[in-house]
């Protein structure tokens, strides 16, 4: 067994346990009900998380290079309070369809960005209003002003109408405001990769005219020397004649 094969064989397995995650998670923030059975199935899923995290640290050839890489992820698990990180997961999983789309790079690289956005804006809403609600002086108290907050904070618009108040919900929007930067070097570069790609289509377009025009004129010039010669021929028999 290789790194690359246990991930290869529990890679839908744990995404599915991730799905999981969000639900039980989802409904423990926004439903408030069941909270007992909730955060059984949150912990349930966490041990399978470290039992996938100690068996990819043991299968890894190059540990030190695993622990760069999956920083993210030993910190989700050794900090409760770090839990949502573990859905990064579903984001991961984007990556799959990705190589497997058959869109071209650019539809896949929007499609992705979109997904991921998307996904990291709700995972934010529901880990900020998780830490923030029932905190004195919180202005995040219900999950649409999470929702809103997540929204101007990854456009990197930042109202400030709300903000977070506790040390957990700062974390959370410094890693909205990274996640925003990135989009928007994401958006202006495929803009400008599509800006690119349409003058290159027109000027080889204007090439392709040219090299065609180019061609029927020296088509005509050869008609016309053929021509010439021939008169030359018929002038030069009614001479002898």
């Amino acid at each position: 067994m290789t790194l690359n094969k246990w991930r290869r064989a529990t890679e839908w397995f744990m995404t599915a346990l991730a799905l999981v995650f969000l639900f039980a998670y989802s409904w423990e923030v926004l439903a408030r009900t069941h909270i007992l059975l909730c955060e059984m199935v949150i912990n349930i899923i966490w041990m399978a998380f470290i039992v996938d995290c100690v068996v990819s640290i043991l299968l890894a050839e190059d540990k030190k290079t695993w622990f760069k890489d999956n920083l993210l992820m030993l910190v989700s698990i050794a900090l409760p309070v770090f839990r949502p990180l573990r859905l990064l997961r579903l984001v991961a999983v984007l990556n799959v369809l990705n190589r497997t789309g058959g869109m071209a790079v650019r539809g896949r690289i929007t499609l992705y960005t979109c997904c991921s956005v998307t996904l990291l804006m709700y995972i934010s809403a529901l880990a900020e209003l998780d830490v923030e609600r029932g905190v004195p002086g919180a202005s995040i108290t219900d999950f649409g002003d999470a929702i809103w907050w997540s929204f101007v904070t990854v456009t990197t618009v930042g109202y400030g109408d709300l903000s977070p108040v506790t040390w957990q919900g700062r974390c959370i929007a410094i890693g909205l405001m990274i996640t925003g930067v990135a989009l928007i070097g994401i958006v202006t570069a495929t803009l400008a990769s599509w800006i690119v790609d349409r003058v290159r289509d027109e000027t080889d377009k204007r090439a392709d005219e040219a090299e065609s025009e180019t061609e029927q004129l020296r088509h005509n010039v050869r008609e016309l020397t053929d021509t010439v010669n021939q008169l030359r021929d018929d002038i030069a028999q009614l001479r002898r004649l």
